[in-house]
Parts: structure tokens; C-alpha cells; sequence
């Protein structure tokens, strides 16, 4: 993160088991979205109902995110359990809520991404099997992938040879042998080796 996290608890004391979870919580959150650039959590004790004599307890966590003009939050509130002190289950309610926003994000910048990826990139066949049905695709800066041929389209797989320059466009998810094509096209079979 850019900024260091603000841990602020108020009406009551600080709690160092508390901070600890916040810290560990926090941390996660970073592994799950790496580009967060700030985080602040408020543990607070809200006004109390009169009709209660169990203190509640209030958690908020406030995620910034590039590119968002305002904060992911996550809140939620609920009365201790006093026997055991219990304020872990509104602070995993809260920095769940947080995650669930995170994902749907990261979901939405991975579609732009595979939508820009489905336009397709130019490589070539670099190992192919006809006896077997698959072979491999070098593309650049990329490890070699993997295509059947259930994947050739615009031609036929006998067509393809070492050295015939394709199209490929990526399949999101990864094949028996590692990341792999979800369709190849020649690009021009003039071009193809003899």
C-alpha cells in the first residue's frame, strides 16, 4: 500500500488482539488486491440502546482503490457477547464485505482484459503431434501454448506444420498441459512451410 494503515478505535480502548487481526485481515486483503493503495479501520462503540445492556461494538474498513473516486467500505455492527469478548465476528463481516466489492473488480478488470485478449495475437506452431491431435504455439513473451485440433479454425489441422504462422486467440482456462489456446487460425497459407 501507498499509505500506511490507520487504525482509529473509538469510545473504547485500544485493543492489541484486536489491531493484530486488523493488521493480519489487512494483509490478505493486499495478497487478494495488490494494487490497493490505502486502507483505514474504525473500531468503535456506538451509542448504546437503552433497552440493552450489552455494549455494541462497530466495525468499518475503508479500502482505497486507483482509479475509484471513493473508498470500497465494509461495515457492520453487533452487540459483544460479553462472556467471551468476542469482536471477531464483526470484523470479518466487515473486511468480507470489503473482498466480495474487491472481487467484483478485479472479475470486471479481468473481462476487459480477456475482451482485449479475444481480439487474438500472431505465433507461430512450434511442436505439433498429428498422430495425437494437439501441438504447441509460441507467442511472445508468453510460456508456449497448448491447442487441439478442435481449436484450428478457418482451415484444417493437417494444414499446420513447425513454422506456420497463426492467430491465436487464449483460453482463460488452462489445459492438460499448462495455458492453452481456445482457437487458432492460419493467418495466410501462402505463408505456410511446404
Amino acid at each position: 500500500m501507498e499509505r500506511q494503515l490507520q487504525i482509529t478505535f473509538r469510545g473504547m480502548a485500544t485493543s492489541p488482539a484486536l489491531e493484530a487481526l486488523i493488521v493480519e485481515r489487512v494483509g490478505k486483503l493486499e495478497k487478494l488486491y495488490p494494487r490497493l493503495t490505502g486502507c483505514r479501520v474504525v473500531v468503535e462503540v456506538p451509542h448504546r440502546k437503552s433497552e440493552s445492556a450489552k455494549v455494541p461494538i462497530a466495525i468499518s474498513v475503508e479500502a482505497d482503490v486507483p482509479g475509484r473516486p471513493h473508498p470500497i467500505i465494509g461495515k457492520d455492527e453487533e452487540e459483544r457477547r460479553e462472556a467471551k469478548e468476542d469482536h471477531t465476528a464483526a470484523l470479518n463481516n466487515a473486511f468480507e464485505a470489503v473482498e466480495r466489492q474487491l472481487d467484483k473488480i478485479s472479475n470486471m478488470r479481468s473481462r476487459e482484459v480477456t475482451a482485449h485478449a479475444a481480439d487474438g495475437q500472431s505465433g507461430m506452431v512450434v511442436r505439433i503431434f498429428p498422430d495425437q491431435n494437439y501441438g504447441f504455439i509460441e507467442v511472445d513473451n508468453s510460456p508456449e501454448l497448448y491447442f487441439t485440433s478442435n481449436a484450428v479454425v478457418g482451415g484444417e489441422f493437417q494444414e499446420l506444420k513447425v513454422g506456420t504462422m497463426v492467430q491465436v486467440t487464449r483460453a482463460t482456462d488452462e489445459g492438460p498441459m499448462g495455458p492453452q489456446a481456445s482457437s487458432v487460425r492460419l493467418l495466410d497459407r501462402s505463408r505456410a512451410p511446404a
